[in-house]
């Protein structure tokens, strides 16, 4: 294998698990940080929603850790149980950022339409283009080659959308954070750090992706 190839492995896995440890250490950093307010993150979700409107949207808790998420298909923000309970800059930021996507959903935010529109689609491609690749390198097969690079750029394109969606979330809840008065300006900072180590995991796997894939077309070219 060239060197050219090792420099992209050790790059694409700085690039992963820097991003994962980035947005590990600001949650917990900021999930020491009890705040001044007595409000939940399952607290700060709801009144974020209710002011947009959206009291039939549910809140839930959910296991894990950052395993918060918005659920389009049943309107429903699930919280990990820190963030639901925890009365902390980390749980309020998070939850406000997925009440954000919520907000995206009802009203009609063209970068989620598009992003939900082709999740089937990059779900498919995320599985199955590794196999093609392997299938038309022992066939020698160049059509598969260039098929199953085809489906890697499927999942960059979903990897690309989503990030202006993930941006506008946070923006969102940092929005509705300020106007809140929940938190001093120290908190507020921390609350954006949050945010801003969440959408960077976002960007490195799209920077990841888009290096792979200039790998590929070359090895393909080769």
């Amino acid at each position: 294998m060239s060197s050219l190839y090792f420099a992209l492995i050790f790059l694409v896995l700085f690039l992963g698990l820097g991003s994962q440890m980035m947005i590990k250490r600001a949650y917990k950093k900021w999930k020491k940080n009890q705040i001044g307010f007595g409000v939940s993150g399952a607290d700060a979700a709801r009144t974020m929603l209710n002011t947009g409107g959206l009291n039939h949207v549910t809140i839930i808790e959910v296991g894990g850790e950052l395993s918060d998420h918005f659920d389009p298909r049943t309107n429903t923000v699930a919280l990990s149980g820190d963030v639901y309970h925890g009365r902390t800059v980390s749980a309020i930021a998070i939850a406000c950022h997925e009440s954000g996507h919520a907000l995206q959903h009802a009203r009609g935010y063209v970068p989620a339409k598009v992003r939900g529109a082709i999740v089937p689609v990059a779900s498919i491609a995320s599985n199955l283009w590794v196999f093609v690749l392997i299938a038309g390198i022992v066939l020698s097969l160049f059509e598969l080659i260039y098929v199953a690079i085809a489906l890697f750029a499927a999942v960059l394109i979903f990897q690309l959308v989503t990030l202006p969606v993930e941006f506008d979330a946070s923006k969102r809840a940092r929005d509705f954070i300020q106007q809140s008065g929940w938190l001093n300006q120290k908190e507020y900072g921390g609350a954006k750090a949050v945010l801003r180590s969440a959408a960077f995991t976002y960007v490195a796997a799209a920077l990841a992706s888009i290096l792979q894939l200039l790998y590929l077309l070359s090895a393909a070219r080769r």
